[in-house]
């Protein structure tokens, strides 16, 4: 299994870099079109070769999709939470009921109660 992935790791990398090697060439990146810089002014550009905006497009598409889901997800983390913190609390009334019960009783009685 460890080398089918670095197989696939590996064919992944010659395919990264042949897409790189194939996109070398220059684009402006602008921050608005040029009508609406004009008007606001903010005609702020930079030139990058092509697969940078193209790699850079797939992380930041990556990363707030991972945001995303975590932020979706909060709500079934805060309840498993609150249901941990329900268990901790009902093992502890559990552990204090049995020593009430057991008080009287022999030691090696209330082991084997405990046990089975």
């Amino acid at each position: 299994m460890r080398y089918l992935r670095y197989a696939f790791l590996a064919s992944l990398a010659v395919v990264l870099i042949s897409v790189a090697m194939a996109n070398r060439g220059a684009v402006e990146i602008r921050l608005l079109p040029e009508q609406l810089a004009e008007v606001f002014g903010l005609g702020y550009s930079v030139e990058l070769p092509l697969f940078i905006v193209i790699f850079g497009g797939i992380v930041c598409g990556l990363l707030i999709g991972f945001v995303w889901e975590w932020l979706r997800e909060h709500r079934h983390r805060a309840e498993a939470s609150r249901k941990s913190s329900e268990v901790k609390r009902l093992e502890r009334e559990l552990r204090r009921v049995k020593g009430e019960r057991d008080k009287g009783k022999d030691d090696v009685l209330a082991i084997l109660d405990e046990a089975g």
